[in-house]
């Protein structure tokens, strides 16, 4: 009898590997797409990438997988390798509103690959009508806690000299929907605990109907984003701190808007396509970015928060 062999003794070889979240349509499928056109003629590619479509939904996951295996500008390009070229797109379950489904996630990472990952991008997000404590909660525990979940689980198995990429917005900037004091809180954050508190505090003033006496917007998806573009810096700094060697360590942490694009979440209102939103984030993830970690970038270059 052939002896038992675990799944990622049969797999191909490949040099690289990529996850990107929230990628069954939209931005993350763009994202996705456009990493396959640009990865073989980027600085990254030293042989065959695998990248993870993550999505919450097995059926959509794997339907996109399929879109884009029957993809005329890939067909065309050869990006996959089904057709000849480096990549390779496989679908993996992946809910980051659920604490489980990201550590089960790490989990399968650190077995399939122990000697390490290369690029992540949280892109998975949501936008919800209305406004009250329960979709302040709903959107922060996704948007927020979600996305911070999954950076410090994924970015300990990213190898030196890789990339992690979080999918902020405009909308979070810090203008005037911000009273001066709460400004100045984001501004001034340096750690995760700085911005965590200050997600607290919005909800308690959504909690008790205070948020606009107390400087913030009526908006959780905006208070959401301005969350994540100041924790992205606060694990940025903790990176340059922690110096050295070793998978976590020399590796670029950035947030950045993709723009205004035309998606279900902006209810297909945006003006650029999802082509163009996807730029700037598979920039970030595999292209040359002069060394800048904990930025914010949109339009393919650094901007102020």
């Amino acid at each position: 009898m052939a002896p038992h062999l675990r799944s990622h003794d049969t797999m191909p070889p490949f040099s690289r590997i990529a996850a990107v979240t929230g990628a069954n349509k939209g931005i993350g499928l763009a994202i996705v797409r456009n990493l396959a056109l640009q990865y073989p003629s980027s600085a990254f590619n030293n042989g065959p990438l695998l990248i993870y479509l993550c999505a919450r939904d097995k059926k959509r996951g794997e339907d996109a997988v399929q879109a884009l295996e029957g993809d005329a500008q890939l067909k065309k390009a050869k990006a996959l390798a089904r057709d000849g070229g480096l990549t390779t797109v496989r679908y993996h379950g992946l809910d980051i509103s659920r604490t489980k489904s990201i550590v089960d996630f790490a989990g399968f990472l650190e077995k399939e690959h122990p000697e390490g990952i290369d690029m992540v991008v949280n892109n998975a997000g949501i936008a919800m009508d209305g406004f009250d404590i329960n979709v302040v909660k709903e959107t922060l525990q996704c948007n927020y806690y979600g996305t911070l979940t999954a950076t410090r689980s994924l970015l300990p198995l990213i190898r030196p000299g890789g990339r992690l990429v979080n999918l902020s917005s405009m909308v979070g900037h810090l203008n005037s929907k911000y009273s001066a004091a709460i400004r100045t809180a984001f501004a001034d954050s340096r750690t995760v605990d700085d911005v965590t508190a200050l997600m607290e505090a919005f909800t308690a003033a959504v909690a008790e109907g205070k948020e606009k006496e107390l400087g913030w917007p009526s908006a959780a998806y905006a208070v959401s984003k301005s969350g994540v573009t100041g924790m992205t810096r606060a694990v940025a700094l903790e990176v340059q701190q922690a110096g050295g060697t070793g998978k976590g360590t020399s590796v670029l942490v950035n947030s950045c808007c993709p723009g205004y694009v035309d998606t279900d979440m902006t209810k297909h209102n945006g003006s650029k396509t999802v082509d163009e939103g996807a730029q700037t984030p598979v920039l970030l993830v595999c292209g040359d970015v002069g060394g800048r970690g904990g930025e914010f970038w949109q339009h393919e270059s650094v901007i102020e928060w």
